[in-house]
């Protein structure tokens, strides 16, 4: 290799490279502390991928249906206002007024479970529910207890809500407004309802919206499960893919 007029001192600088700067165990770079940081964050982001990933078959796996997709085995309620259509559930008429609230109750009753299913409302009307932990009113359509609120009411989104019906008669919860305006519940919506003692919570397309804790030790935590078409305008209420897994009781 031909040098030229340079001195050694500077062929030696020219020819070798520049050494990395080695940290010592008592010293730490923001490099290293920020290469440290990305690596926690993508392992935490690995298992909470994962953690989900499980979850969903693990659900699927451990509950079972409450909906074949073809006949109402194992329901109740009126033929007139419930049907079968294309493996979904709808209540109501899109093309008559329903002149009073209808429910299809399930025939067993249901304590401490999760409860998953699809929800859409069609036609003119806007408002639903699902009903659990409740009973049919003797000599009328109505049904007591809980209900999983779906749609709209005094001019809000009830999405995700608590309502006593026929019992208190009031909301117990309701999602808060910046909650309420993050929800997608155009056409087919996701709806989970976990009931575990006295606490319930509710999510709406994966959002939590409530969750609320019993207070009054009188009000039962067992009953049924049934589906909702409100009083109204022609509407339907489609529910599909109904599955339930029953959850270890809590202690008192």
């Amino acid at each position: 290799m031909n040098l030229g007029n340079k001195s050694l001192s500077q062929q030696s600088v020219s020819a070798c490279p520049i050494a990395p700067r080695i940290v010592g165990r008592g010293a730490s770079s923001p490099f290293s502390r920020t290469r440290r940081l990305a690596a926690a964050i993508a392992i935490l982001a690995i298992a909470m991928f994962t953690g989900i990933a499980q979850a969903e078959p693990d659900f699927v796996k451990q509950s079972r249906s409450l909906f074949d997709g073809e006949s109402l085995i194992g329901w109740e309620g009126t033929a007139y206002w419930f049907r079968v259509d294309d493996q979904a559930i709808v209540a109501g008429r899109i093309d008559e007024q329903i002149p009073h609230n209808q429910f299809l109750c399930s025939t067993e009753t249901y304590g401490d479970f999760e409860l998953r299913l699809d929800v859409k409302l069609t036609g003119e009307g806007n408002n639903a529910g699902v009903q659990f932990r409740s009973k049919r009113v003797p000599n009328s359509t109505e049904v007591s207890g809980y209900q999983m609120d779906v749609g709209r009411a005094w001019d809000r989104s009830v999405w995700g809500a608590i309502y006593d019906e026929s019992r208190r008669n009031k909301m117990l919860a309701e999602p808060a407004s910046e909650v309420s305006e993050k929800l997608n519940t155009e056409g087919w919506t996701e709806m989970r309802l976990v009931c575990q003692g006295p606490r319930i919570q509710i999510f709406v397309g994966g959002v939590q919206t409530v969750d609320y804790t019993e207070t009054d030790d009188s009000i039962p935590r067992v009953g049924v499960i049934a589906l909702q078409i409100h009083s109204g305008p022609p509407t339907e209420a489609w529910y599909r893919n109904i599955r339930i897994l029953t959850l270890t009781p809590t202690a008192p």
